[in-house]
């Protein structure tokens, strides 16, 4: 059975993605909204069935990688081939724009997944099915944010030795030039699109930063530059942010595409929890 896939708008995207995307209770509008105002120089589409949608990007920085950001049906279309036509389509596009592989696997810093979660099971069967590879696997970590998240004694240990720890404002641009400088553009630029950015300096210099609802609802980037470290900045910097998306109603926290295991469990207790495999198949 065929399906016509045409441009979607991004009010019927929200609509079904919201209903879809059941792993992500809530989050399906804001998603849309998020991959709809990605960096200026990438470019994407919304491309949308009776009852599907999907949003697929590539960046100027990769131009022959292109990347399905995200793929909905609504539930009650499921299983009637809607997945595959809007993959196809998607991959047309991508094709089209140059590119000369697709990714399921998020495309930073403008992304909702770093694959796909290996819970969304109906997903990565048909990845497979397409003739996708899977090549590398990704985790989060979640944080309860219930408990202690308090960093005032931590915070004056800090100020004893000249550091200042403060939530940035005017400066957020200051914060990201030094993002960028220690780290690369993408995480620049989730420090000027986060919700909150918090960072840590001595005699007017930034020694670390962290941020949260770059990707809504998650947490991260965060980092301190090599000079720094040992001095307990990440820990203060990771609570001031988890205490941030608590006030903010949230209860708990995705710690999103993790590295060190070890820092975020041992800090406030976060469990390795959400397992996301990544996918790829080269275009015709």
């Amino acid at each position: 059975m065929g399906h016509a896939v045409r441009e979607a708008d991004t009010a019927e995207a929200a609509r079904v993605a919201q209903a879809a995307l059941t792993l992500d209770p809530g989050e399906g509008a804001a998603l849309v909204a998020h991959l709809s105002r990605p960096p200026a120089e990438r470019r994407w589409t919304a491309l949308a069935t009776a009852d599907g949608v999907v949003m697929a990007s590539l960046s100027a920085s990769d131009p022959a990688v292109g990347h399905i950001d995200l793929l909905a049906v609504h539930p009650s279309a499921q299983g009637r081939g809607q997945g595959r036509a809007l993959v196809g389509a998607a991959e047309e596009w991508l094709a089209g724009q140059g590119a000369r592989q697709a990714r399921f696997a998020g495309n930073p810093p403008c992304y909702a997944w770093p694959g796909i979660d290996v819970r969304y099971t109906a997903a990565a069967c048909l990845a497979e099915s397409l003739g996708y590879e899977r090549y590398h696997v990704a985790w989060n970590m979640t944080a309860d944010l219930g408990g202690d998240l308090s960093s005032q004694e931590a915070e004056q240990r800090l100020a004893d030795h000249g550091v200042t720890v403060r939530k940035a404002g005017d400066d957020r641009d200051r914060v990201a030039a030094f993002v960028e400088e220690q780290w690369n553009d993408r995480w620049a630029w989730e420090a000027v699109h986060a919700a909150g950015l918090h960072y840590a300096e001595r005699d007017g210099r930034i020694l670390g930063f962290a941020a949260w609802g770059a990707r809504p609802a998650w947490f991260g980037p965060m980092g301190t530059a090599l000079e720094s470290r040992g001095m307990g900045l990440g820990g203060v910097l990771l609570r001031r942010c988890l205490a941030e998306q608590r006030d903010a109603g949230q209860s708990g926290a995705q710690i999103g595409w993790v590295g060190p295991l070890r820092f975020y469990s041992r800090a406030v207790g976060a469990r390795a929890e959400r397992v996301f495999w990544l996918y790829r198949r080269d275009l015709a």
